[in-house]
């Protein structure tokens, strides 16, 4: 009895807590929200779909398609029932997101990896067969390569090897965590291999940021916006553009597209879980601690991506990339440990 009303004051306590941060939206929510990446989005969905069909008592949770840095936003706004429980990232929380957070009182986030993924580049089957470089993607979608207006029209622009096709890639958005990893990861590599640039970063690191890592806007680069699978109806209409965007796509639909090799390593489930192609990344959800005890079901969603992300799990049947054995066993601690994320290791 004595444990029962306990448990049932806890309860009570939290829910009550959660309303009163919640402002004038606050009230009851009984299904969990999570918003971000719409690379994430599919591997959510998955997940929330399991846990609604193992556990009857528990609603199927309501996941959102925002782009990640939207969704930072949404998931850092507040604490309460009119705020998202979990963000789901295709790129690491930045110190900044982190700081607004803190700012709205969120202040309590587990960081969970949940698996990998790499920021495929791909064309129709018998598009242009272009032999990619970091160093090639930025000359063709630097707004300003290496301080000096884009001018290049055609692909042999950039490289006299490739053809004197227009220049025409379908890509995310600046909401997007696929964009900020094509920054980091492709432009911002293309960019330092030239040394001046390299320098630059050291020196102003805010103006080799804008240089090296602002797209275009001139009609070469389209804004595709959060829906993926857009980009791939795209690209079947077109098999002389580009599309970027996340790897399970690529896998998806692998009958009508073709992945196109970066630094001669093709994106496959291999080179992107070896990290040797240079677009891959890890996947992370970010959780708010303190909805946990208010918001049904929400430890038990969290548990479920812990049961799902292994070799043989539903999410590898979807399309995600594992991650290895060391950092699945490090996440699932933090899944049932909901260790807090520490601000100083973000940048």
């Amino acid at each position: 009895m004595t444990k029962k009303f306990f448990a049932l004051s806890a309860a009570v306590s939290a829910t009550a807590m959660l309303a009163a941060c919640g402002g004038a939206q606050s009230g009851s929510r009984d299904q969990i929200r999570a918003v971000g990446s719409s690379t994430v989005y599919p591997f959510a969905k998955a997940v929330a779909d399991s846990l609604a069909k193992s556990n009857s008592a528990i609603k199927s949770p309501i996941v959102e398609s925002t782009g990640t840095g939207a969704g930072m936003k949404l998931f850092c706004g507040g604490v309460g029932v009119s705020h998202p429980d979990i963000e789901n990232a295709s790129r690491r929380m930045k110190k900044s997101e982190y700081e607004d957070c803190a700012k709205n009182g969120v202040d309590k986030i587990a960081e969970v990896q949940v698996g990998l993924d790499g920021v495929a580049f791909a064309e129709a089957k018998g598009g242009l067969g272009l032999k990619l470089t970091p160093a090639d993607v930025y000359k063709a979608l630097a707004a300003n390569p290496y301080g000096k207006p884009n001018t290049a029209k055609t692909w042999k622009d950039v490289n006299p090897a490739y053809p004197a096709e227009p220049i025409l890639v379908y890509g995310p958005p600046s909401t997007s965590g696929t964009r900020d990893a094509l920054k980091e990861l492709i432009l911002a590599k293309g960019c330092d291999a030239n040394p001046e640039m390299k320098a630059l970063k050291d020196s102003d690191k805010e103006k080799h940021d804008a240089i090296c890592g602002e797209v275009r806007s001139d009609g070469a680069y389209v804004d595709s916006g959060e829906n993926d699978n857009l980009i791939v109806q795209k690209l079947e209409a077109n098999p002389k553009a580009v599309g970027v965007f996340g790897f399970s796509y690529l896998e998806e639909n692998a009958d009508k597209l073709v992945g196109l090799t970066m630094s001669g390593v093709a994106p496959t489930y291999a080179s992107i879980s070896d990290f040797s192609y240079p677009g891959a990344r890890p996947l992370y959800i970010y959780v708010k601690v303190a909805h946990l005890d208010a918001i049904k079901g929400l430890k038990d969603f969290v548990a479920e991506w812990a049961k799902s992300w292994g070799k043989d799990g539903l999410l590898a049947k979807q399309g995600m990339v594992v991650a290895p054995a060391d950092i699945q066993a490090k996440n699932a601690k933090i899944a049932s440990e909901f260790t807090l994320l520490d601000p100083a290791e973000l940048k």
